[in-house]
Order: C-alpha cells, then structure tokens, then sequence
C-alpha cells in the first residue's frame, strides 16, 4: 500500500497529493467514528491501554489448531494459526507484533474399543528418590516450525507414529502456548486448541469429552491454568497428557486425570490421608505438591458439581453409566479391589462387572448405585421439611420490645409447631446500614437473639414477643430473621436408617422501619449465587444458616468477634466482621505464605477453635468479582459502613476500606500506608488515590494479566 501512495503522486503530482489527503481525512474520520470496541473487560490490564498502545501490542492469545495429518513414513504434521481476540495475526517469534510465543505439542490417539487417550509424544521421567523410570505423556520435541502466512505455520513433529497405527481411531493434536507481554506490564497471557480427525476418514471423531472446562472454572475463575505459564488451561488438552499411561515415578501415584483429580479434591478427606499418608505427586524440577489439606467446598458426594449435565459434555454421564475402579478407587481409596477389603468382600479384577451392582439410579435413597451412594442427606426425599416466613413485626418504635409473628409448614404445606424443631431463633439487629446497634444486657455485639419455641399460636401461625427493647435512640431499618433446623430419622427400621440434621431452604428475614421511614435492606455487596458457584449449598453454624448471606451480616458485622468463645489464654478477640472474615478465611494459605503471619484462627460454638490457614483458594484472590457484586469492592464506600474493630490487627479500630484491604494486604507496609492516609478527625482517604478513575484504583490494580 506504501508503494502504491508513492506511484500515486509521482504520476498525479499535485491533485493526488490533495485527493491522498482527502482519502486520509476520511479514513481517519471512519477509524475515529468506528473505532473497534476493545475484547477485554475492565477486569483485564489490557482494557486500560491507550487505542495506540493497543494498536501496537495487541494483547492476548488465541491458537488454533487448523489442520493435521499423518504421512506415509508416519511424520505427524499440524497447522496452527496464532491470533489476538479480534482475529488478527501474530508472528510466532515477537518481531512483527510484540512478543514471543512459546508453543508445545501433543499427539495423541484413542485406541480401539477404549475411552481415554494414548499419547504418542512421551518422555521417561527416573526419579533421584526411588530410582524408578516412568513413561510419561508429555510434548513433542526437535520438530519444525514453518511459516506459511501470516500468523499460520505448519509444524512436523520428531516423533513419529508406528507404520501399524490405528488410521480408524480418533487422533488429536493439542498444541498450548503463551505469549509474554511482561515488558508492557501485562503479564504472560495463555491459550491452547486441540484438533481430531480420523486419519482414514472411515468415522468422525469422538474424543474424550467428560466435563467441560467451563465445569472447573466454576470455582477455578482466573487460574485454570496448570504447570506454570506454559498455556495448558483447558479440559481438552488436559485430557491428552493426563492418562493411563503416565505415573510419578517419584511417588508411585497415578496422574490419569479421574484418578488424580478425584484425589486432589478430596484430599484431606482421603481414607489414606485420615490414615496417615499424604497424598502428593512430585513435578517438574522436582517441585512437591501436597494436596492432603485440600478441602472440597461443597459436599464430597455431589458429584454433579463437576459432573455438570447442562454442559452438553459429551459423555457428561459416564460417572453413573460406566464407573470403573480407578475413578471411584480414587476417592474411595481404602478399597482393594484384588482382596476385595472394605468393598463387601468382592473382589474385582476388572471393571466388567461393576455395573452389575452399581447402576446409574435404582429410585432408592442411600444404596448401592451411583445416584443412592451420592444422596445427600439434607436431600433426602423422606425429609418432611420445612418452609417458613415472617409476615409481621409489630411494636416495632424506639424504646419498645417488637412481637414478631411468622409461619412454619412442612414442605408439603402442613402446619408445624415450633415444638417440631431442635432449634429455632429469632435475630433481631439494625439499622441495616451495617448492624452496629448497642444492645443493653447482651453478650453479643449488633443483634439480639431470643428463643422462639416458646412462641404462642397455632395451625402454623405463630407470634413472640422479644424480652429486649428497641434503643430509645434508634433510627433507620432494622431486620428480625429465623434460623434453625430439624432433626429427623428417616427409613426407621430399615438399614438405611439414619438420624438427618438440616436447615431450611434458606433464613427467612423481614425488613421493617422504626422510625415512620421507608424500609431498606442492607446494600447488596456479595451474591448467594456468587458463593453458590463454589458451594453449592451453604450451610453453616450446624445447619442452622443456609443460603441467606443477608441473614449472615446481621452477626458477622463490625463490631462482632470470637470473645464469647476464645479462652483467655488465646490472647486478643478475633473480629468476625465479614469484611475482615471472609477475606481471612478464602486468602487463608496464600496469605499466611505470602506475609508469614499467625494461623488465621476464630473460636466458635463450644469453644471449638476453626483455623483457616490451610485454606486453598480455587481462583484468583484478586478476582473480586468472584464474590462481589455491583462493583461493591470499589471504592468509595458508602459513609454509613461503620468502623471495624479488630483488636488483632494492626489497629484495634480501622474505617470499613483499610479493614476490607488489609484483610488481604496484611503487610506492615501496607498497614502504615493506611494509617497514613487516614485522619482521624476526616476518616478515610482511599478513593483519592484508588477511586473509580483513578491510576490505581481497586478494578485496575486488581485486574488480571
């Protein structure tokens, strides 16, 4: 196009000068007008580029696996594009567009009459502790690259497939990369792309599609990426290095992926690892990784947290309809299969018969098939249940004690007395900017609760009336919620029998005003469905809090800590404010790690002592969205947050933004940073410096890549 403007006006002379520069005004204006929207969001580094660094760097990567082929002397050859998001080509060696890419390459091959993958490319792993030697899935090495266009090259793999392979069975190439982009400050972005095809064409392929990757990244949000940053992130590509085939020479343990995932995800809870033995595989350069603290988030028996149905995941029901002994063996690893111990005496050679006794579903609750194992009791269908609401609260001024009056029915609508509950409660707390209000008489900070068993009423209707009185001075919203659970036996004179503790549906709660204004809720800064992503179900205090975050910051708000429960030689009360706490318990191993600090540890009923410092967090912790909503992390915080009290903090008092910060940020440093820019006369000033539309502030320093 240079060549052709410079031949344009030596031919044209003056009138192609004038016509060049019209073209270039209106070109210009159409890029101006029509400027392409940027591909990235605000929880990404590269939105904040100016368009003119963008148009230079074009950050990101996108490789796919165009084509693949196998020659007549067995030389595996595949076309590979590498890209931006918006579709345009990046050189391969960084000297066209920014940026080296280092890719990798994987062949592979399902054989004959099996469901998992064999890898062609493969290494032999000895190791320095046993001495042992291991074949291992792993990447090609020594093959060619060649460039073919513009962001295309063919590469023709060293290794090569045998002259007898199966040119009837599904074969892959998988091929992962990064490009690092440290030098612009944006981190090393990864990407991966796999191709199948049937070297003679007689079928289509079928490759192994068990749980797709957007399963993990339920809870793995931001840091689904494994073996540093070389670019594996997907299922797909996982699924053709973790196979039969591979063992840690080191341990002896398994990494074919139902093997190794089932175990990762159980690990503490592992018969083997209750037992005494960890459970650790030894990777690359020697590095040791021991997952014997891993705690699943949700219920070790939902297998559907991963084993999503909606995804459309191929042979999304294998985990009912073709169980084998190495997957359920993995978390159920105190069976043994040859003797037949701790598996009814059976002993099982292979995993012929294993559908035999354990069938996807029999419609009975807690038995031998897949979906009876895996009941969860809190499910069971022979639960009565139960449903509640508040409907009133009356006597509701400053100064007077409220009479709440709430229903209680069973799931099927029948009428339940509070006599049918091993516990039921009424919270009382306000206002509901942040539930600081100063109780007289109570041990607790922020909230009142009385018991509601001796409430009178009934077919389901009850009222209580509280024995606390409003604060003369109160203003505002406050709320009255329920909490509680049941205890029933179910399946009674069978063998099944069993006594099922459980919560409701969820804590009911009703909003009211004390002072003639409009009732408000407490501002929505996390979501259930957030917390759900990871678990599930959240039932916590015995079951007696479910699902109801609203219900939760009544308790755990500024002024609330461990002291009614933490013994007098444990040293200072731990805030339990949720700013503080929950911040604490999901940072958990990395912030102990990374600041060398105590064991984050709460007191709790009974005195019994919860430390979260092995805490593994599944995603990314500066991911704030995982858990927040309407950009609620950013700052400034609304004035009516309260201040935090935090006696084992730097400061036994902190505003709500440096107690929510240095919940995570737990440095000295960062300590006196905060210190600094607080007056005690003005309060905080954070937003000056970390507001929306600042240089730093809390969306562009927390922003991935």
């Amino acid at each position: 196009m240079h060549n052709q403007i410079i031949k344009l006006k030596s031919n044209k002379g003056r009138s192609s000068i004038g016509l060049l520069l019209t073209l270039a005004t209106l070109f210009g204006a159409a890029a101006l007008v029509s400027a392409p929207k940027s591909p990235f969001t605000k929880r990404v580094k590269a939105y904040y580029l100016s368009e003119k660094d963008a148009q230079y760097i074009r950050p990101g990567l996108v490789i796919k696996v165009l084509t693949a082929s196998i020659a007549a002397d067995g030389t595996v050859t595949t076309r590979v594009r590498f890209e931006d998001p918006k579709g345009v080509p990046l050189d391969r060696l960084g000297i066209d567009t920014p940026g080296a890419i280092s890719a990798s390459v994987i062949a592979a091959y399902i054989p004959k009459g099996q469901s998992q993958y064999t890898a062609y490319t493969t290494r032999i792993q000895t190791s320095p502790i046993t001495n042992k030697s291991a074949t291992q899935a792993g990447t090609d090495s020594g093959g060619v690259w060649t460039k073919v266009a513009d962001g295309e090259y063919t590469y023709a793999l060293k290794t090569t497939v045998p002259a007898s392979y199966e040119k009837g069975s599904t074969h892959s190439i998988g091929v992962y990369g990064n490009r690092n982009l440290t030098e612009f400050d944006l981190g090393i972005y990864l990407s991966d792309n796999v191709f199948s095809w049937v070297p003679d064409a007689s079928t289509p392929p079928v490759t192994r599609d068990v749980i797709k990757t957007s399963s993990c990244q339920r809870c793995h949000v931001d840091s689904f990426a494994f073996h540093g940053t070389t670019g594996r992130s997907s299922m797909q590509v996982c699924v053709l290095c973790h196979t039969p085939q591979t063992t840690d020479p080191d341990t002896g343990n398994s990494v074919d992926l139902p093997v190794m995932i089932h175990k990762i995800h159980m690990g503490a809870d592992l018969p083997s690892v209750k037992a005494g033995k960890p459970y650790q595989i030894i990777g690359n350069a020697q590095s040791l990784n021991d997952f014997s603290t891993v705690g699943f988030p949700t219920d070790k028996g939902n297998c559907t947290v991963c084993h999503e149905q909606t995804t459309k995941a191929a042979q999304a029901t294998n985990y009912q309809s073709k169980p084998t002994r190495a997957a359920c063996g993995a978390c159920h690893d105190n069976v043994n299969f040859v003797t037949g111990e701790n598996h009814a005496t059976l002993p099982q050679p292979d995993d012929s018969k294993c559908t035999t006794c354990h069938v996807p579903s029999s419609g009975t609750e807690f038995d031998i098939s897949i979906a009876g194992a895996h009941t969860l009791p809190y499910n069971s269908k022979a639960l009565t249940g139960f449903d509640w609401a508040i409907t009133a609260v009356d006597n509701a001024l400053p100064g007077q004690s409220p009479t709440v009056t709430f229903t209680l029915k069973d799931s099927k609508g029948n009428p339940l007395a509070p006599t049918d509950f091993g516990r039921i409660f009424g919270v009382l707390g306000g206002p509901t900017a942040d539930y600081v209000t100063k109780w007289a008489g109570t041990t607790t900070n922020g909230y009142i609760t009385e018991d509601l068993s001796k409430s009178t009423g009934s077919n389901g209707i009850y009222t209580y009336t509280y024995t606390g009185k409003l604060p003369a001075d109160a203003k505002g919203t406050f709320s009255i919620s329920l909490d509680g659970r049941r205890v029933e036996t179910i399946y009674k004179g069978t063998k099944t029998e069993k006594s099922v503790q459980y919560g409701p549906k969820k804590n009911a709660i009703f909003y009211f005003s004390v002072d003639g204004s409009k009732p408000a809720p407490r501002r929505a800064v996390v979501a259930m469905n957030k917390c759900q992503q990871c678990h599930v179900s959240l039932r916590l205090h015995g079951e007696n809090r479910v699902d109801t975050v609203e219900h939760c910051v009544v308790c755990h708000n500024p002024t609330e800590n461990d002291g009614v429960y933490r013994p007098k030689t444990e040293g200072a009360v731990a805030s339990v404010s949720f700013q503080q706490m929950i911040h604490n318990i999901h940072g958990g191993e990395e912030i102990k790690n990374t600041y060398k600090t105590e064991d984050y540890i709460i007191y709790g009923f009974g005195g019994s002592k919860n430390s979260f410092s092995e805490v593994r967090f599944p995603g990314r912790l500066a991911s704030c969205d995982m858990c927040h909503v309407n950009n609620s992390q950013n700052l400034p915080l609304p004035a009516t947050n309260a201040q935090v009290q935090n006696p084992r903090g730097y400061f036994a008092t902190a505003g709500p933004a440096t107690a929510a910060c240095l919940s995570c940020h737990r440095s000295k440093a960062a300590a006196a940073h905060a210190q600094t820019m607080t007056s005690t006369a003005l309060g905080e000033s954070c937003d000056a410096c970390h507001g929306p539309n600042s240089e730093y502030s809390v969306s562009k320093v927390h922003a991935v890549k």
